[in-house]
């Protein structure tokens, strides 16, 4: 198939480019400096390249890496992909993870290079259409969900606690069965524990309760979702959804969401009755997707590896929460 360029009835072609999000095990990241003489010189993005006539995406990027930088893509994982409409060009981003290369990179098209941290990012001028990306690249491989109705408030706390302690950064607060006066006091308990290690806390389904009581945005389910006609006002935070099926994958994505939660990957004991996706169909639901997806449904620990190499930006669990 023709990568190259995508034309669209009555509009301008989209110029299809890779790029690579080289990832350390310590989070760092790099990025390159556009050289003289190029559109938008002296920018900073992320290493890639154009697409060429009948290359494969995955062969665009291992073949860029190699010229910009002089590195042997090892393993690189699809991740999330963006049309951006530059005055010169449209172009349709896709991008990859990568955790593992051979070689020192090097600038061998005289480019700049910079390892950096997700936030704050210290170099700029950015490429306009890397902001989204930067934003997404903070969120956390893991987001937990309590589960407080099953194992009692204390016991919630203290594997909350516990969780925090080990490197928790991302906590949704799915109650459905307490009463509003109880989720109001958990949810006071639970930020109090997250803020010492500025943890994000989402909570479900309820924008005024996340404001009311500061927390760091709301969690949409996917029946909210399918009945919104625009995001939920920005002073509320983060915003993310429940999502099954690619019709409410692409509601999430109108709406401008900052992540979504797809599944039920595998068969889960909160779901019963809904049929799982498996990896299979999950990584074709997300593939080309412009949002993070996390892996929800039956998932631990050791399966980030695989949600990821499925495309996904983490995993989503309610009783791996420790």
């Amino acid at each position: 198939m023709n990568h190259s360029t995508t034309p669209i009835a009555g509009s301008t072609p989209i110029v299809e480019v890779v790029a690579a999000v080289i990832l350390q095990p310590d989070g760092r990241f790099l990025l390159t400096r556009r050289p003289a003489g190029k559109v938008y010189s002296g920018y900073w993005e992320f290493p890639g390249g154009k697409v060429e006539p009948n290359e494969s995406l995955l062969h665009a990027l291992e073949r860029e890496l190699w010229e910009e930088l002089g590195i042997h893509v090892r393993q690189a994982h699809s991740w999330i992909t963006r049309v951006f409409s530059y005055s010169h060009a449209t172009v349709r981003l896709h991008f990859f993870r990568v955790v593992e290369w051979e070689g020192q990179p090097s600038p061998r098209e005289k480019q700049g290079l910079s390892w950096q941290w997700p936030h704050p990012v210290e170099v700029s001028p950015m490429l306009p259409a890397n902001g989204p990306i930067l934003q997404s690249l903070r969120l956390p491989p893991v987001y937990a969900i309590t589960h407080a109705a099953e194992t009692g408030i204390e016991a919630a706390l203290q594997h909350i606690e516990r969780a925090l302690q080990n490197g928790l950064r991302l906590l949704q607060i799915r109650e459905k069965q307490m009463t509003p006066d109880a989720l109001r006091d958990f949810t006071g308990r639970v930020l109090e524990l997250a803020r010492p290690y500025q943890a994000k806390v989402l909570i479900n389904g309820s924008t005024e309760l996340a404001q009311e009581l500061g927390a760091d945005g709301v969690h949409l389910t996917s029946s909210q979702l399918m009945a919104m006609s625009s995001r939920p006002d920005p002073a509320a935070g983060l915003c993310a959804a429940s999502c099954h099926n690619a019709e409410e994958l692409f509601a999430a994505e109108q709406l401008g969401l900052d992540f979504a939660v797809l599944g039920p990957v595998q068969p889960t004991l909160s779901h019963p009755g809904l049929s799982s996706l498996g990896w299979r169909r999950f990584a074709t639901l997300i593939r080309g997707y412009s949002l993070p997806v996390y892996a929800l449904g039956g998932l631990h620990r050791e399966d980030l590896p695989i949600a990821q190499e499925m495309g996904a930006h983490g995993i989503a669990m309610m009783r791996g929460i420790e």
